[in-house]
């Protein structure tokens, strides 16, 4: 495999941001004390594989809007038990939450990722009334990886995931320094896991799908990101604003890769505001 160093430069997290392992530090002790607080319901399994699990902390109110979180990691990283950290904001606003985990590469294919949160979702849509929230009202969002897969969910036909026909399941979403064209990481150190050839990248790319479930979407970015994240959602928003969804665009002042998704969790931040906003539409 050829390496493009400028494409490296680029997608390179970890070199951009060297105190990345203090941040997840971070992420992990905050995550393990919002969870020694808060209790949920934790690993509801809703798929054969060993992480395809899912995390919900309901709200204090029966019936309450659901927001569904998806993480990130190059799909090859990171597990939704990091995160959990960032519910804490929407309990807050009287909001359940859930966090979708899902196996990873390369003991599966992206395309395998794929698949599993869309099945994580349809269980999440079909189990709202047993976990007490709206399933009119569930908003999804994630971060770099999760952000793709939030783009996938909305690149699909749910019919095929045991939903209602003509159901547009997903309320509102976010997609937090998304990965919309897949191909770019093709000559890159990211697809030593992945294992993708061009053709194989552009399948799961939501630049060149058509979107299918109309709702408000937002493309976040941070903005001392590199131009590459800041380009996938420009391109993003060219692409899909004209078809079913009122798509927005915002940058974050003052964050980085990592340090924007945990704008989520800071009820006054711009980010988290759109996110109440919407569901209180």
């Amino acid at each position: 495999m050829t390496i493009d160093p400028t494409l490296e430069k680029l997608y390179s997290v970890r070199t951009a941001i060297p105190t990345f392992p203090e941040i997840f530090a971070e992420w992990e002790r905050r995550s393990d004390a919002f969870r020694e607080k808060n209790t949920g319901h934790l690993d509801l399994v809703y798929g054969s594989g060993p992480r395809e699990k899912l995390d919900i902390y309901p709200a204090r109110d029966k019936g309450a809007s659901l927001h569904v979180f998806i993480h990130g990691g190059y799909w090859q990283a990171m597990d939704k038990r990091q995160s959990n950290f960032l519910a804490q904001g929407f309990l807050d606003a009287g909001i359940s939450v859930a966090m979708i985990g899902y196996d990873l590469c390369p003991d599966v294919s992206l395309r395998d990722i794929v698949e599993e949160v869309r099945w994580g979702f349809s269980w999440l849509w079909q189990h709202a009334e047993e976990y007490g929230y709206d399933r009119e009202k569930i908003q999804i969002s994630g971060h770099s990886a999760g952000g793709h897969l939030v783009a996938m969910l909305l690149a699909t036909d749910w019919v095929k995931y045991g939903l209602p026909k003509d159901v547009h399941p997903i309320h509102s979403a976010i997609s937090i320094s998304g990965l919309f064209d897949v191909s770019q990481l093709v000559q890159t150190s990211i697809n030593i896991k992945l294992g993708l050839d061009v053709e194989e990248a552009l399948a799961p790319s939501p630049l060149f799908m058509t979107l299918k479930n109309s709702c408000p979407l937002l493309l976040a970015v941070g903005e001392e990101e590199s131009s590459a994240f800041h380009e996938q959602s420009d391109n993003l928003l060219v692409k899909w604003a004209g078809e079913k969804n009122l798509v927005e665009r915002m940058t974050i002042p003052g964050c980085h890769h990592l340090s924007v998704v945990t704008e989520l969790v800071n009820r006054e931040s711009d980010l988290f505001k759109w996110c109440e906003s919407h569901l209180q539409c």
